[in-house]
């Protein structure tokens, strides 16, 4: 169920409250630590969702570099890819609004790369990361008008907020920057 929607540039922002895991998408993505070890937060729902299968594909993809992305199979997730992109460099790690940005233009670079056209992006960085979800919000749609206005084979992009002070926050970010 959307809560809000907005086109920009021919791309449709979608917000909505719930779970990332029964999105359907081209791409969820999992806001992950560089060596990929799926434990807790998002990761550990898509992998609970998903099953072993992301974590055994994803492990011998590891280790990512904040900044860049890498997709696996979404195991039993209705979504086809599952897109890992590094917010922190060790599980449970603090993390900031620099490696948030790098970490969602990895994602976006690692769709492009793929040719997805949806993709479903969490509040990156706000659980164990620590940022707050306004600073999050913030470098998040930034980072996706500065992808949108470079040129994009997406056609949608789903921010899902797993309660409403995110759904909020990434709503007043959308009408501020886009």
């Amino acid at each position: 169920m959307s809560v809000f929607e907005r086109v920009y540039k021919g791309v449709t922002i979608t917000i909505v409250q719930g779970d990332i895991t029964k999105l359907e998408a081209d791409a969820i993505v999992n806001a992950a630590n560089s060596r990929l070890i799926m434990g807790g937060g998002v990761a550990g729902a898509i992998l609970r969702a998903g099953g072993k299968e992301i974590q055994e594909e994803a492990s011998r993809k590891a280790p990512v570099p904040i900044g860049r992305a890498v997709a696996t199979t979404a195991g039993k997730l209705q979504a086809k890819h599952v897109v890992h992109a590094p917010t922190m460099e060790l599980p449970a790690m603090p993390t900031n609004k620099q490696k948030v940005r790098l970490a969602t233009k990895g994602a976006l670079e690692c769709a492009k790369q793929l040719g997805i056209r949806s993709i479903a992006f969490p509040g990156m960085g706000t659980g164990v990361g620590g940022l707050s979800v306004k600073e999050a919000a913030e470098v998040i749609i930034a980072e996706i008008k500065n992808h949108i206005e470079s040129g994009t084979p997406l056609k949608k992009i789903v921010l899902v907020g797993f309660d409403s002070f995110l759904v909020e926050a990434f709503k007043d970010e959308v009408e501020q920057i886009l």
